[in-house]
C-alpha cells in the first residue's frame, strides 16, 4: 500500500516538502534527488517480483532465507533485512520501516505526514472494500497483491538515485521530476489531489488552494530577501572593495613607472584588466538582478511571481555570483569584506 500510495500521489507528496531552501539541498551530496523513488533493496525486490508472478503464497516461503517470525496471527512472517541502506533513495525500506528523507531540516513535518498518512490510508480503504466482499479471501488478497505490484512498482529503484541515466528512466516510467518548488507546488491544486484530501475530511479544496497560495508566497518572499540582500552586498561591500584594490594597485604601478619607465608594470596591468572585467560584469548583473526583482515583486498574481523569482531572479544572482567569486580570487585579501573560501576552508 505505501508503495501505491507513493506512485498514485508522487507530485502531492513533492510538493509537500518542496521549499526555496530544500531546492538547494535536493540532489546535493548526502541527501536524495528530486524523483521521489522507493528503495527496497534486492531481496524484497526479488520477492516483489515473484509474488507479482505467483500463483500461491509458496512464493513467501524462499529457500535460504532466514525469516522474523511474529507470535501475533494478524502480523504474517517478515523475512529480514539483508540489504543496504541506499544512501540516495528519497523513500527507502530499511529492514523494519520505511524512511522517507526528503524534507529539510526547516520543513514542517505534518505536512508531508498529513499527506502520506492520507494516500496511505486511501489504499487501504481501497484493498478492504475489495477484500471484504471477496468470496474467497485468500485468491482474492493473492490477486490484490499481483495487481498492485505489477501496476506500482514502477517506483521502486534500487539504484543510483544522482545520475543522469535515472532522469531519464524516471522519465520513462511517468515518475515525475520536479526540480524546483513552483513547479512542484500545483500538485496541491490538482483535481486528484484535492479528491483525497476531500473524500476523507482533511483538507478542503479551499484550504488546499489557500496552502498553495501561502506557500506560493512563501518562496517568493524568500528569494526575494536573498535577492535584495545580494544586491545590498554587492553595491555596499564589494564592488567598493574591488574598487579600492584596483586603486591600490594602479598607485603602485604609477609609482613604479614614476621611478623609471623601464619597470615592468605587468603583473599590476594583468590584476587591474581582470579586475575591471569583473567589476564591470558585477556591475550590470547588479543591475539586471535590480530589474529583475522589480520586474517579479510587481505582479499580484502569486503564482507567476513564484515562477518569476525562479525562473528570472535566480539566473541574475548566478551571474551576479560567477562575477563576485571570480573578483574574489584576485582581489587583495585585506581588502575582500567577506570572509574568504579560502579562509573558511583553509585556515583556523
Amino acid at each position: 500500500n505505501v508503495m501505491a500510495a507513493v506512485y498514485k500521489y508522487n507530485g502531492l507528496l513533492k510538493a509537500s516538502i518542496s521549499s526555496a531552501t530544500n531546492g538547494h539541498r535536493l540532489g546535493a551530496n548526502e541527501a536524495p534527488p528530486a524523483i521521489i523513488s522507493i528503495f527496497m533493496g534486492k531481496q524484497i525486490s526479488e520477492i516483489l517480483a515473484k509474488l507479482a508472478k505467483s500463483t500461491s503464497e509458496d512464493v513467501l516461503n524462499m529457500s535460504g532465507k532466514s525469516g522474523l517470525k511474529l507470535d501475533i496471527a494478524q502480523i504474517p512472517e517478515i523475512l529480514m533485512d539483508n540489504t543496504d541502506r541506499n544512501r540516495t533513495s528519497p523513500f527507502a525500506f530499511t529492514g523494519n520501516k520505511f524512511e522517507f528523507r526528503m524534507p529539510g531540516s526547516a520543513e514542517n513535518l505534518s505536512d508531508c505526514n498529513t499527506i502520506l498518512n492520507t494516500a496511505v490510508a486511501k489504499e487501504l480503504k481501497g484493498y478492504a472494500d475489495e477484500l471484504e466482499g471477496a468470496e474467497d479471501f485468500t485468491s482474492a488478497a493473492i490477486a490484490l497483491i499481483k495487481r498492485t505490484i505489477r501496476d506500482h512498482r514502477r517506483v521502486i529503484f534500487n539504484g543510483n538515485g544522482y545520475t543522469a541515466e535515472w532522469e531519464e528512466e524516471a522519465a520513462k516510467r511517468g515518475l515525475p521530476n520536479k526540480k524546483n518548488t513552483p513547479a512542484a507546488l500545483p500538485a496541491l491544486i490538482e483535481p486528484k489531489n484535492i479528491a483525497l484530501m476531500e473524500d476523507f475530511g482533511v483538507l478542503t479544496k479551499v484550504e488546499m488552494e489557500s496552502r498553495y497560495e501561502v506557500e506560493m508566497e512563501h518562496y517568493s518572499k524568500i528569494i526575494n530577501i536573498e535577492a535584495l540582500t545580494m544586491l545590498e552586498m554587492a553595491r555596499k561591500q564589494l564592488l567598493p572593495a574591488v574598487n579600492a584594490y584596483m586603486s591600490e594597485v594602479a598607485n603602485t604601478a604609477a609609482s613604479k613607472l614614476a621611478v623609471s619607465e623601464a619597470i615592468s608594470v605587468r603583473s599590476e596591468t594583468k590584476t587591474l584588466t581582470r579586475l575591471s572585467t569583473d567589476a564591470d560584469a558585477m556591475s550590470d548583473a547588479i543591475d539586471a538582478l535590480q530589474a529583475a526583482v522589480d520586474t517579479a515583486e510587481a505582479m499580484t498574481d502569486e503564482s507567476a511571481k513564484a515562477v518569476s523569482f525562479h525562473d528570472d531572479v535566480l539566473p541574475k544572482m548566478d551571474a551576479l555570483r560567477a562575477a563576485a567569486d571570480d573578483a574574489e580570487t584576485i582581489c587583495g585579501e585585506d581588502y575582500w569584506p567577506l570572509p574568504s573560501y579560502s579562509k573558511m576552508l583553509y585556515y583556523v
